[in-house]
């Protein structure tokens, strides 16, 4: 079970607003792939979407972060909205060093230029990358992309961070500096919204998990309780490992 909210984060967690999604649904091509759904994420949790291939945790991930408008309903920030990243599944870098694709984020954030070789280098070494900074970004490995893409999130200092699946197809090496940039992350008051498949990731990481299936969302309950108590036969069958489609 993960340890309470420092007095720290539960001030910072006050500050974060709240993202409601009210009766928000998506259809595509006269297929609806969302169905009406009424959320809050509120406070400085990290929640953890899960739920079968197919079950819409990508579709409800973009958006919450505002990447597509919902077909009916309405998705909003209780108070101003803050500054977000987002980590998708497969890294989007540019044609750039790895150390350009972080100056470069900083200059469309408006950083004076004098500053923005500094800060990224400084990200490079948080993250581990320093001996690769002048490596072309997407002839990097699969988990030193995605600590490319967590630095830049990094720069951009965001009140919420939302993850898409940031750790499948890499080795438990790439999977544990994920997951601890995500640790940490949320040690300095991110809010993490993050998508996975991984039961034993989720275990590891989730203050409360938000279960989908078939574009409904069945479960929204703190962590414990939806691993030792799930309310839906679906969620359980899940967490047995057992096929759920």
């Amino acid at each position: 079970m993960n340890a309470p909210l420092s007095p720290y984060l539960r001030a910072v967690a006050s500050n974060v607003p709240a993202l409601r999604l009210e009766q928000a649904s998506f259809e595509h091509r006269g297929h609806r792939l969302l169905s009406p759904t009424t959320l809050l994420f509120s406070g400085c949790q990290r929640t953890l979407i899960m739920g079968p291939n197919g079950a819409g945790k990508s579709l409800l991930m973009r958006l919450a972060h505002g990447l597509l408008r919902p077909s009916s309903g309405q998705i909003s920030w209780e108070g101003k909205p803050p500054v977000q990243a987002m980590v998708f599944q497969r890294p989007v870098l540019l044609r750039r060093t790895a150390l350009d694709n972080l100056t470069y984020a900083l200059a469309v954030r408006r950083v004076p230029r004098h500053q923005r070789k500094t800060l990224a280098l400084q990200a490079l070494e948080k993250f581990g990358l320093t001996s690769l900074a002048k490596r072309p970004a997407r002839v990097l490995s699969g988990g030193e992309q995605q600590r490319l893409t967590l630095a830049r999130a990094w720069l951009l200092n965001p009140a919420v961070l939302f993850l898409d699946e940031p750790t499948s197809a890499l080795d438990p090496a790439a999977i544990k500096a994920v997951e601890d940039a995500v640790n940490e992350f949320h040690q300095n008051g991110t809010r993490i919204i993050m998508t996975t498949h991984d039961l034993h990731q989720a275990r590891r990481l989730a203050d409360d998990v938000l279960f989908m299936h078939n574009g409904h969302v069945l479960e929204h309950t703190p962590a414990q309780q939806f691993f030792n108590a799930p309310a839906s036969p679906q969620a359980g069958a899940f967490i047995r490992g057992e096929l759920v489609w």
